[in-house]
């Protein structure tokens, strides 16, 4: 098998003369007005990104204040991870050039969006894209079923991985496209698991699935190793799917999320460690010193943070990534 994977920077840009979050520029999500505010930075952070050798796939203004992303193309899972690195700091140091702060943590003012890292990544073998052109849902291969409910079934301890900070918690909100719930569709934006299937004639190229949960407080090297242990155990125990989510699971009473079996994802890092702790397949594919250290530092953080308020935990990370 072969797995290309990539991850979506958001973050958000600040004035750089104070320790609190003031946005170094407004205007509406997406829109034009912010895009031409940051015109000159978008420009030299784009070209600082190819001279680099990272192909962006997109640039783009965000709902959250003072919010943009960028995009770019996968490659293997250690390249990725390599790229996110370098695709960090290279913000950072287009961000200073122009005057501003530039914060990838999951929440600079509680209440509000907050910035994710999402994972993309496909899985191939000799026939091509394991997410398309198969029997399944969507066009998936058996395979590519079965990685994906591995992947799935371990969202709970993967959360501690991948977005396990105390910060990441107050991002962690149903209904801001977050990824609160432990469930999978077809572009649906509130699902952990997002399939992108392409347009018609797209999908061998296109087809991948999008972890939505995690955030810029992750090791990449570490989110990604741990999101490719869990989808290959589903393949080894040739695991199904069960059914897709489509809308806002919240919109649902708790009697039919019950019925549906839509469960929310930790809500806590606390919560997020005692899965990791409980995950075989985890555990496994760490080995017990890794284990044991990512157990030991995410409820130490827990531990320190637990009789902060939001607003306290917010200003200690804001600058922290």
């Amino acid at each position: 098998m072969a797995v290309f994977a990539a991850f979506e920077h958001e973050w958000a840009l600040g004035r750089s003369d104070t320790e609190e979050f003031v946005p170094a520029f407004d205007g509406p999500g997406y829109g034009q007005v912010r895009l031409e505010a940051i015109a000159d930075y978008a420009r030299e952070l784009v070209g600082a990104l190819r001279e680099q050798g990272l192909e962006v796939q997109q640039f783009h203004p965000k709902y959250a204040l003072g919010q943009v992303e960028v995009s770019v193309a996968a490659a293997d899972p250690v390249a990725a991870a390599d790229d996110a690195v370098l695709a960090r700091h290279t913000v950072r140091a287009v961000s200073r050039r122009h005057g501003w702060r530039a914060s990838f943590a999951p929440c600079l003012v509680p209440g509000g969006a907050g910035s994710g890292g999402h994972l993309h990544l496909s899985v191939h073998d000799g026939d091509g894209n394991l997410f398309a052109d198969g029997p399944g849902p969507h066009g998936l291969r058996a395979a590519g079923e079965s990685f994906l409910a591995g992947v799935l079934r371990e969202l709970p301890a993967l959360l501690a991985v991948g977005a396990g900070n105390p910060a990441s918690f107050l991002r962690l909100e149903p209904s801001r496209w977050a990824g609160v719930w432990q469930v999978w569709g077809r572009e649906a934006r509130e699902a952990a698991l997002r399939l992108v299937t392409g347009t018609t004639g797209t999908e061998q190229w296109a087809a991948n699935v999008e972890v939505k949960c995690f955030d810029g407080t992750a090791n990449p090297y570490l989110a990604v190793g741990a999101v490719l242990a869990a989808g290959l155990a589903g393949v080894r125990e040739e695991l199904r799917l069960p059914a897709e989510v489509t809308g806002d699971p919240a919109a649902l009473g708790e009697h039919d999320r019950a019925a549906a079996r839509i469960r929310r994802l930790p809500t806590s890092a606390a919560e997020a460690a005692d899965a990791l702790a409980a995950s075989e397949v985890l555990a496994g594919a760490m080995g017990p010193e890794l284990h044991d250290a990512m157990l030991t530092v995410r409820r130490a953080e827990a531990e320190r943070c637990a009789d902060a308020d939001p607003a306290e935990i917010a200003a200690a990370t804001r600058w922290r990534w």
